[in-house]
């Protein structure tokens, strides 16, 4: 005995568990904006790997930071250890004394304002991402929205039919 099957439909073969694939009704979803929502997603993901990296960068310079402080807090002491000794010291010794504190501080300084740009940097790449995911969750509801519109209207179409085919039945019966 043959089986008719359509060709959009297989029988299913002997043995096998029955299967829920059924002849599709319809055109497929097709979202046309795909490749723009791929790329907004990669977009986010990109935002997301350059925060991550503003964030590590932003971390070390607050490390650096307070090795900075630690260090001219040293400097701060051994000085008025050296200083607050009755000793004589020579004009050349508390120059030089002088100087290194200075440097200290102005690398101390440099830190603090690596840490400032850091920060800024921290805070440009959070609105960059804040962006990038607004315009890919945007466009990720645009394509749901979309689908549920193909579904109602596949939806809609497949009722139609079987009304047809129960209205083609009911017109047989009453004959």
């Amino acid at each position: 005995m043959a089986t008719h099957t359509s060709r959009f439909a297989q029988a299913p073969k002997e043995g096998s568990p029955p299967s829920d694939n059924r002849a599709v009704n319809g055109p497929v979803f097709r979202f046309r904006l795909e490749r723009v929502r791929a790329l907004r997603e990669r977009k986010e993901q990109q935002a997301q790997q350059e925060l991550a990296q503003a964030i590590a960068s932003r971390s070390s310079a607050e490390a650096e930071l307070r090795a900075a402080e630690a260090q001219l807090e040293q400097a701060h002491s051994q000085h008025r250890a050296q200083t607050g000794e009755p000793q004589t010291l020579d004009g050349g010794e508390l120059v030089g004394r002088q100087a290194f504190l200075e440097r200290v501080e102005a690398q101390r300084g440099a830190h603090a304002q690596q840490l400032e740009r850091q920060r800024a940097t921290v805070v440009e790449r959070d609105a960059k991402l804040t962006v990038a995911a607004t315009e890919h969750e945007m466009l990720k509801r645009l394509r749901e929205r979309r689908r549920d519109e193909h579904e109602l209207a596949a939806a809609s179409r497949e009722q139609g039919e079987l009304d047809e085919i129960a209205a083609a039945r009911f017109g047989r019966s009453e004959t």
